[in-house]
């Protein structure tokens, strides 16, 4: 075998025994526990409610857990909270503090794999887009929110039909923007730091080991990325290419703000850049915006700018109140 030939066989060789390692550890993330820190961290922040641990069965059995939080006076409407990778509810309690204020009801489930939740995998999206759907069924459904509601809607004859909202940070945003493919359970949704597709993030990671930028990943060690997701097909039954963000809000008509901040060295910037470009030509400022936040690295918006944040979010959902 001439030289050339051996390191070549040598190089997919061993890019192939790679993918296993770097399938496993990206479906099996490291798991972070919510503690009693973090319970007395959401009783404080609405006082008049203590939160209410919740559970429902994913459409594979799978138990997910999370906490939903009411305010003394809730407006009907609620919005579903989602962290992002390694991460747990707790890491959304200060978004449903400020939600909270504007009485907002939130609802903070553990992703699966993820904090209390059970399941071995995390999919980024492929298992969890169900996973939100069942969540919002759950606020649908759920005896004590249909009081609230109707409540709320006695109090005014202008009342707008309650909605159920989304915010998701990171990997969170990345789900929620990926269920919108298959279900349109949101009146709107914000997603702060998305990544573009499941493909696209797995270009950056490679570039970001390198400290260089996606076109590693895309070249060098493209059959790395193509491995991992073979591995992941052969091993598991995932799909993984089919992931892609960027496609789903392509095809909704869910109203959607992006947010990202510019420096982002986690998801780069271009993420949100391209699921916005695919998007904007076919809907109007109505149903599709992105805010880029100068200066803010990866979910930094709410530090960086916490005034503008808060307007902005809670503008959105206010002005698509009768999007269901």
């Amino acid at each position: 075998m001439i030289p050339a030939l051996r390191l070549v066989v040598l190089y997919l060789g061993v890019s192939l025994i790679g993918s296993a390692f770097l399938g496993e550890s990206t479906l099996h993330p490291a798991r972070t526990h919510t503690n009693e820190v973090a319970r007395h961290a959401a009783e404080t922040l609405n006082a008049a409610n203590t939160p209410i641990d919740v559970s429902i069965q994913s459409n594979d059995g799978t138990t997910l857990r999370g906490w939903f939080l009411r305010p003394s006076q809730p407006n009907a409407d609620t919005v579903l909270l989602l962290h992002g990778l390694g991460d747990n509810r707790a890491g959304m309690l200060g978004y449903a503090e400020l939600l909270l204020r504007h009485h907002y009801s939130v609802l903070l489930p553990d992703a699966r794999a993820h904090g209390a939740s059970d399941g071995p995998l995390a999919t980024f999206g492929l298992l969890e887009s169900d996973d939100i759907h069942r969540w919002a069924e759950w606020l649908r459904n759920q005896e004590d929110q249909q009081e609230v509601r109707k409540i709320a809607q006695q109090k005014t004859a202008q009342q707008k039909s309650p909605c159920i909202f989304a915010f998701g940070a990171s990997m969170g945003a990345a789900q929620i923007l990926q269920s919108l493919s298959a279900h349109s359970d949101f009146c709107a949704v914000v997603a702060e730091s998305p990544f573009a597709s499941f493909r696209e993030i797995g270009y950056d990671r490679m570039g970001q080991q390198f400290g260089t930028g996606p076109w590693v990943g895309r070249t060098l060690l493209r059959p790395l990325v193509e491995f991992t997701l073979l591995y992941a097909r052969a091993r598991y039954k995932l799909d993984m290419d089919t992931i892609s963000p960027e496609e789903a809000v392509a095809h909704t008509t869910v109203p959607v703000l992006l947010i990202h901040g510019a420096i982002d060295s986690n998801i780069p910037l271009r993420h949100s850049e391209q699921i916005f470009a695919r998007s904007h030509e076919q809907k109007d400022t109505n149903h599709l915006d992105f805010w880029v936040v100068p200066k803010a690295e990866h979910l930094g918006a709410f530090g960086q700018e916490p005034a503008e944040f808060e307007r902005r979010l809670t503008t959105w959902f206010e002005n698509h109140r009768s999007h269901t």
